[in-house]
């Protein structure tokens, strides 16, 4: 199938030339309201900024002469065998991106040998995406309702399915105000406006797939009686997620689920620590992309601490302005077991489909075998004998 031409633009050789090219072949795909809803953040963006700004003042200290031609990257995270240390985020509504969004990127994960974390919010229901790929390399994020009995009966479903890694968000008690989702008119939405339209049509190809594949609904929630359509599910999404969720609902989350409970969206080392006492196998360091919380440091900034108070009692991922292999080997430097690849691989399944996350995750993976041939990094097992540094500005 030949490439669209802003797809075309972001590779040379057939290799993505960067993310960011990615990230602008994307803009010239998706209508306006929708690429500003994947990649925008919160109030002033100073969170998404910090996320970008932070990995970069850190500096390696290569060694040379070590003769590493053929570096090993494989690891495990969450008792998964994954070819290399990232695994794909929950990414809400990933269907709108491409037809069929989540089970595109669940095979595209699955090809490249690296976990997919299923969005609470995803067009294709958990269990149609489960029904395509092996469970096994699958997680499910959950969110916590008001109504306990419909987030157990979405923790029964993915047990169901064969899902063994439960991701559940806990930094949405509330939505903050998205100011690019405010200006599109794309907040407190009963259905498409004409502005709305008017941005789809200035985007043919992506309106003739959407028309094809008809009316849209997220097909988690459709059994829940949330809403007849899109718009209407994600305002009674607004009104049910807990504000008043506390540890205590951990706790009962973790006698609810016998598989492997990670918890995302934590800074705090603090919080680590309880996260470990409750009996959380995973953590995942993040700020939500920028999404929440705006004027908030990045996971990477806290990485450091939060391995430490964990004290190797779980495993520790972190997410967040991660656009290079560097980034990723920056990160196991600093104790991480992995990466959470979220935005990146949204711009690949709007550009090129699974092909596209495909094309993400293999940028990924030459990007660490470079950084660790050039580290003189044989294996993992040594990544925390990395030298870096920072210069103060």
């Amino acid at each position: 199938m030949p490439l669209s031409v802003p797809m075309a633009d972001a590779l040379e050789g057939g290799m993505i030339v960067s993310i960011e090219a990615l990230r602008l072949a994307a803009r010239r795909i998706l209508p306006r309201w929708l690429f500003d809803y994947v990649d925008g953040g919160a109030y002033s963006e100073t969170t998404m900024r910090r996320n970008l700004a932070a990995l970069v003042e850190r500096y390696f200290v290569p060694q040379v002469l070590r003769g590493i031609s053929r570096p090993n990257a494989r690891t495990t995270l969450f008792g998964h065998q994954q070819d290399v240390p990232v695994m794909l985020a929950p990414v809400g509504m990933a269907g709108m991106l491409s037809p069929q969004g989540e089970i595109k990127a669940a095979r595209a994960a699955a090809r490249q040998g690296v976990t997919a974390c299923l969005s609470h919010f995803s067009i294709v229901s958990v269990e149609d995406v489960a029904r395509v790929v092996d469970p096994v390399s699958l997680a499910f994020q959950l969110y916590i309702f008001r109504d306990r009995d419909l987030t157990r009966d979405m923790v029964s479903r993915a047990w169901a399915c064969g899902i063994r890694t439960l991701v559940v968000t806990v930094d949405t008690p509330v939505t903050p105000m998205r100011a690019r989702d405010a200006r599109n008119g794309f907040r407190n939405l009963s259905r498409l406006s004409a502005r709305h339209v008017g941005h789809m049509a200035l985007r043919p190809a992506w309106s003739w797939a959407a028309a094809r594949r008809g009316g849209r609904t997220m097909g988690n929630l459709d059994r829940y009686g949330m809403g007849t359509n899109l718009f209407a599910q994600a305002a009674t999404i607004a009104r049910e997620l807990d504000p008043d969720i506390g540890w205590h609902d951990l706790a009962w989350l973790r006698d609810v689920w016998k598989g492997k409970l990670v918890v995302k969206g934590v800074m705090l080392p603090e919080d680590t620590v309880e996260c470990v006492r409750i009996g959380a196998e995973g953590i995942v360091i993040s700020n939500h992309g920028g999404r929440q919380l705006d004027g908030a440091v990045a996971g990477f900034d806290v990485l450091e601490e939060n391995v430490r108070a964990a004290g190797g009692r779980a495993q520790m991922v972190v997410d967040g302005g991660f656009r290079y292999g560097s980034d990723v080997v920056k990160a196991l430097a600093l104790g991480a077991s992995g990466v959470m690849l979220g935005r990146p691989y949204a711009y690949g399944l709007a550009t090129d489909g699974e092909q596209g996350v495909v094309d993400v995750l293999e940028y990924f993976r030459q990007g660490i075998h470079s950084t660790m041939t050039l580290l003189g990094l044989g294996d993992l097992s040594v990544v925390k004998d990395i030298r870096m540094t920072s210069f103060d500005k």
